[in-house]
């Protein structure tokens, strides 16, 4: 004979009516302050889950944010671009462990509401109304030299790919690009378009910036998703295409603010990386520009007297040597060592010219044309 098992009901709240109470008590306003006192205890617990579930999507929403800001500095070169990418990908730390922590408390949330006894009103509620996806595996988090040698390995295969749909326009263009290619759906795509960006930016090209600045947003917005569900991106994109075409004001919004801001960050990075390009430049053609005492010449040339500077300026030895003598013979040594060690002066130039003809008479300091950058 099989037995039933009747543990089940041990957790069902017995309904406030079947008690029994003292003759003296008003039996119906004590049933109705009980279930009230229920009810009310319900509310409470359920508005905890409510606000926990809120500050774990804030928590997820600040870190995905981290993780772009991260994903724009990784190529920086200067300090300071070297210098926000270490507080970045600190902020990136400590946002994961506060994102860990939230979740930890919805999981004891959940893990208490299973618990909780059964009763009239939670027996009447609906118990099949979620959907079940399947969950995206939890992995090791990479290495910086994996994540580096990953993208490299990507963008060789997919570069080609990855620009197609960096030029695309219409929604269901890129839905339907992405439904062919769906490999392209990924942080490699998103990190590939970012680093487009700012190299479009910096060519001047402004307009095609701003267009594959709108792509780099729809990939940032589908991982953000698919980070929220915890499912594959690859499984994902098709619902922000389906919301994000027919979303209300206030999602268009967040969409349109979330790309101006990027566009701003990718305007930002680019200035820097002409002001880094041109600084190079300036100091390759300053070590070009060195005298053989390791001065550079426009440096000095612009810090002689005004009466050597248009000695040179009319290249007129007799000038500069008057001019030369007029001065402190002190300040005369101190600029014309200068001059030397720059290049601008070098003696005896028409005595290494003849091969040291006449060394012991002196011949006259000859005069080298100054650079022409002072000019």
């Amino acid at each position: 004979m099989t037995t039933i098992d009747y543990s089940v009901w041990d957790h069902i709240e017995v309904s406030d009516d079947e008690d029994d109470t003292h003759p003296n008590i008003d039996t119906p306003s004590l049933f109705r302050w009980r279930h009230q006192a229920r009810v009310e205890r319900m509310e409470a617990f359920m508005k905890k889950g409510e606000e926990i579930e809120k500050s774990l999507t804030e928590s997820r929403r600040k870190l995905a944010e981290a993780q772009r800001r991260v994903r724009e500095l990784v190529s920086a070169s200067t300090p300071e671009a070297k210098a926000d990418l270490a507080k970045a990908q600190e902020e990136e730390k400590q946002l994961k462990k506060e994102e860990r922590s939230w979740e930890k408390k919805m999981e004891e949330h959940r893990s208490e509401e299973k618990k909780m006894p059964w009763n009239v009103d939670t027996l009447s509620k609906e118990g099949f109304s979620k959907s079940v996806v399947n969950i995206k595996p939890e992995k090791e988090e990479e290495t910086e030299e994996e994540k580096e040698e990953k993208h490299k390995t990507f963008v060789e295969k997919y570069e080609k790919q990855i620009k197609h749909f960096g030029m695309l326009r219409r929604w269901d263009d890129s839905q339907k690009y992405l439904s062919d290619n769906p490999h392209l759906v990924c942080e490699e795509t998103a990190n590939y378009l970012v680093i487009m960006c700012i190299d479009l930016e910096v060519e001047e090209k402004h307009a095609l910036m701003e267009q594959v600045a709108h792509q780099t947003i729809v990939m940032q917005f589908i991982l953000e998703l698919a980070k929220s569900l915890k499912v594959d991106p690859r499984g994902c994109f098709r619902q922000f295409f389906a919301k994000i075409k027919t979303a209300d004001q206030q999602y268009q919004d967040a969409f349109n603010d979330e790309l101006e801001s990027f566009k701003e960050r990718v305007r930002g990075r680019a200035k820097i990386r002409i002001e880094k390009a041109m600084k190079e430049y300036e100091e390759e053609e300053r070590q070009k520009r060195m005298g053989p005492g390791g001065l550079d010449p426009v440096e000095v040339y612009e810090t002689l007297p005004s009466e050597m500077q248009k000695c040179f300026d009319e290249k007129d030895i007799q000038m500069l040597q008057d001019a030369i003598s007029k001065m402190d013979p002190t300040e005369a040594k101190y600029h014309m060592k200068r001059c030397i060690d720059s290049g601008l002066w070098v003696p005896n130039a028409r005595a290494d010219e003849e091969g040291d003809k006449d060394k012991e008479e002196g011949d006259e300091p000859q005069y080298e044309e100054v650079k022409k950058e002072h000019q």
